[in-house]
């Protein structure tokens, strides 16, 4: 609980900073949110609950706070504006958090909550294969970054989020795309690129392989994809899920509800990058000469 207590007033806080609000105000309204003593009040006959709507709710509270500091500054005086505007965002945000924010966020984070699982439970190795495979071409664009919330939500709802293991997939077939670029390359400086960054991609962090192996030459990044797509399978079959976020590649395994099966997701993942990547080939670059 304390965990997720500190991470809505941490959402909060980053939130209103990028919407242009006060930060530390949108720590406090996403703190209004989770309050343990919002229990204790009953609405209508109906009891408060502290913290419903998870990270969706925080971030809606937070959004909207920024922006009603950013309109109150242009129309309140100067003078008066250092009292009024944080008293009346807190006043109105927190009002409109418990009453309508709230319930909003809860029905977007169910929703969220029962997509991902019905995406998975009924699509089953399909959605694993298309997740794991288009993983890495959405991290190039940055939709990665929308994923925490998610995660974040299906972490507080059912304990474990069930999307993490397959996107980590995209980060196994990294290595076994890297591993075929390593052994059919002659140039000498790639080979030394790949081996000083294999045991960080092996530990869950796959830039300096995608930024300096797989991406440049094209092809093994499409090998990498493959190998991706073929690991989130086995983890999706599997139902495997993660109950940490923040961490990935073989450091995941210790926080998930199937070891084994998320090992063997893995190897599946290096084999198939590798052979997709071997098979697709790649245009071997001449070693610089000096």
């Amino acid at each position: 609980n304390a965990i997720f207590f500190g991470l809505n007033i941490l959402v909060g806080h980053n939130a209103a900073k990028e919407f242009g609000g006060s930060p530390t105000m949108g720590a406090i309204l996403a703190i209004v949110l989770c309050h343990p003593n919002l229990a204790n009040i009953n609405l209508m006959g109906t009891d408060l609950v502290p913290g419903r709507g998870g990270i969706i709710a925080v971030l809606m509270v937070a959004i909207l706070g920024a922006l009603l500091e950013k309109y109150l500054k242009r129309v309140i005086p100067e003078m008066f504006s250092l009292f009024l505007t944080p008293l009346l965002v807190l006043l109105i945000g927190g009002l409109a958090a418990i009453f309508l924010l709230q319930p909003i966020g809860q029905v977007i984070a169910e929703f969220i909550g029962n997509a991902a699982t019905a995406a998975i439970q009924h699509g089953g190795m399909f959605t694993g294969f298309v997740l794991g495979g288009i993983w890495l071409p959405l991290v190039m664009l940055g939709v990665h970054q929308t994923m925490t919330p998610i995660h974040a939500q299906l972490l507080s709802e059912y304990g474990v989020t069930i999307l993490l293991p397959i996107l980590a997939m995209a980060g196994a077939g990294q290595i076994g795309a890297s591993l075929a670029v390593y052994v059919k390359t002659k140039n000498k400086f790639l080979k030394k690129t790949i081996l000083s960054a294999l045991p960080v991609g092996i530990m869950g962090v796959g830039e300096p392989l995608i930024y300096g192996v797989t991406l440049p030459l094209g092809k093994p990044f499409i090998g990498a994809c493959i190998g991706g797509a073929f690991g989130g399978a086995v983890q999706a079959s599997f139902v495997v899920g993660a109950s940490a976020m923040g961490i990935s590649g073989l450091p995941l395994a210790a926080t998930t509800n199937n070891i084994p099966v998320y090992l063997m997701g893995l190897i599946v993942a290096y084999i198939a990058g590798f052979i997709a990547t071997w098979i697709i080939g790649f245009d071997d670059p001449e070693e610089e000469v000096e």
